[in-house]
């Protein structure tokens, strides 16, 4: 065993999902020498693609949209770099729509005109409240949206906050504050007429963890209902690990190393720093900067600082620390896209949900929170090689279908149907249940199906143990736990309570999905303390200054 530290690397990443990456790129190319350790023999976390049913059908295993990606700060620095190493998306102009129990369907495309016109042949009251709420995405994509990308709490995040009122207003930055506090069942009450309508916001919800009566669920609805009409849905062309493997390549370019089977057993300090990690089996390396965990909060206090002095403030917010409900993954090999009773168009779209109403989202959220598998889960189906044919050999299809939501730790079956209480039992009956749910909605599937492929909420986990539980977003989104009180409030940007450790990932601000903010955040923070802290100042004295500043803004308005 090396019991000494090998000092060869001013920063260790630990975990090679995409905001890992992305952090050890950014610090590569400023002139640092990142090591970026992954447990498995693959990198990407949750970002990847795999030959999961028949031998060239490439389904992206886990996450598969990016437009988050895609209309974040790093594709718009890298973007000349990634296509350098192959990276390309395939883009569908008919973003989502969801599929109703009568052959229905409500479509959006990405053409601002066309999808009024699918409302309007709906219901007037929703095509009008569709274009009031439009209204009020443009007002908060020019305002409050730029706080996404923003270090909370910040001096620069309360700049943009004070433009945001110069611009529109106290009144107007007030009501989308509220807005953003809705429930996604109070904002569709608010906007829609029909059930229908109110369903296709409500549907994005349950990507997180919002069932309709969750406070500050309309947040993540709002943004993906409009963005999606906006710029369609874009997949990476070739599979999701196109995307990590485009951004390995930048960081070998500038220096950078990665190790995969190099599974990190502790994160290891000296006088209150990290000082570098322990592999299994011993092995020893340094850093001389920082330790950068891409990791659940949970997985880092409780696995790899074991034995670690955290105060008990600290220890009683790691252990606060909630993860949501679980997912399963269904993938599908087909002969055929299916033939849905809502219309022939409907296989042309990147995602169907089949929900099919808010109540039905109640319900389901509700038993999978109380650990039962719920009778009818949200099936989120993406329609793969409908937006990237590429994806399988000649002209067959693969489907990839989210199961939302449901329980970690079964208690029983709200159907009365399914005994087992594992998910070992517990994965093919369920996946039973979604494919007799899909069948309903697109008649003969069953028929079309050459192999299927089931990742249980264990297996998710398994694979990635920072998806706890099977928690497909490392961790609630719940008001208790976002924003600047992600993952737990004092520890939002980044920096954790040991110096020298910091922290990415969904687990972190700005919270799930391939946004690569987080990644993005910590990097700038290492290598410009000065404008994004200052160690000898507090956020507090800091801010008050501009919080100030602002109130007498308005106050001079008034």
């Amino acid at each position: 065993m090396n019991s000494a530290h090998t000092h060869d690397h001013d920063a260790i990443v630990i975990g090679a999902g995409h905001n890992g990456l992305v952090a050890a790129v950014y610090l590569a190319r400023a002139g640092w020498n990142p090591l970026v350790l992954e447990r498995n023999d693959r990198i990407g976390g949750a970002v990847r693609s795999s030959e999961l049913t028949e031998e060239g059908f490439v389904h992206d295993t886990y996450s598969t949209n990016q437009n988050l990606f895609l209309g974040s700060p790093v594709y718009e620095d890298l973007a000349e770099d990634l296509a350098d190493h192959g990276l390309e998306f395939s883009q569908s102009a008919k973003p989502y729509c969801n599929v109703f129990p009568d052959g229905t369907c409500l479509r959006a495309y990405e053409d601002e005109e066309r999808t009024l016109d699918e409302m309007r042949r709906h219901d007037p009251g929703d095509a009008e409240g569709w274009s009031r709420l439009h209204d009020r995405f443009e007002t908060f994509q020019r305002t409050l949206l730029p706080l996404y990308a923003t270090p909370l709490p910040s001096v620069e995040a309360g700049r943009k906050l004070a433009a945001a009122v110069r611009e529109t207003g106290i009144t107007d930055v007030i009501d989308l504050g509220q807005l953003l506090l809705n429930s996604t069942r109070e904002l569709g009450d608010e906007y829609f007429a029909t059930p229908e309508a109110k369903a296709l916001v409500a549907t994005w919800g349950l990507h997180l963890d919002f069932g309709p009566e969750v406070s500050g669920g309309a947040m993540f609805p709002f943004l993906e209902t409009y963005t999606d009409m906006e710029e369609g849905i874009s997949i990476t062309t070739g599979g999701a690990s196109n995307l990590v493997e485009a951004l390995a390549g930048i960081l070998r370019d500038n220096g950078g190393e990665i190790r995969t089977n190099a599974e990190v057993e502790r994160v290891t300090t000296d006088l209150g720093r990290a000082t570098g990690v322990e592999l299994a089996g011993g092995e020893r390396i340094g850093a001389s900067q920082a330790v950068i965990a891409n990791l659940a909060p949970t997985v880092l206090f409780d696995d790899l600082l074991e034995g670690y002095p955290l105060s008990e403030s600290v220890e009683r917010k790691v252990d606060s620390y909630s993860y949501g409900p679980a997912t399963m993954m269904v993938h599908l090999a087909l002969d055929d896209l299916p033939t849905w009773k809502a219309g022939d168009d409907i296989e042309e779209f990147a995602y169907v949900h089949v929900a099919p109403y808010v109540e039905d989202l109640s319900r389901t959220y509700t038993q999978a929170v109380n650990g039962y598998i719920p009778e009818s889960p949200l099936l989120i189906v993406g329609q793969t090689t409908a937006v990237d044919p590429s994806r399988t050999p000649n002209d067959e299809h693969i489907l990839w279908v989210q199961v939302r939501a449901l329980p970690s730790e079964i208690r029983g079956d709200a159907a009365g149907e399914i005994d087992a209480t594992d998910w070992e039992n517990a994965a093919e009956p369920v996946a039973n249940r979604v494919i007799d749910k899909l069948d309903s909605y697109a008649p003969g599937i069953e028929e079309k199906i050459r192999e299927r492929a089931v990742l249980s909420p264990t297996d998710l986990e398994d694979a990635n143990p920072n998806l706890v539980g099977g928690d497909s977003v490392t961790g609630s989104h719940h008001l208790k736990q976002n924003f600047l009180f992600r993952p737990f409030f004092g520890y939002s940007r980044y920096a954790m309570p040991v110096d020298d450790l910091y922290m990415v990932g969904a687990s972190t601000w700005p919270g799930g999905g391939n946004n690569a903010t987080s990644g993005y955040l910590a990097a700038q923070r290492l290598l410009s303390p000065s404008r994004l802290t200052r160690a000898s100042e507090s956020f507090e004295d800091r801010f008050g200054d501009e919080a100030r500043a602002v109130r007498q803004w308005v106050a001079n308005r008034l």
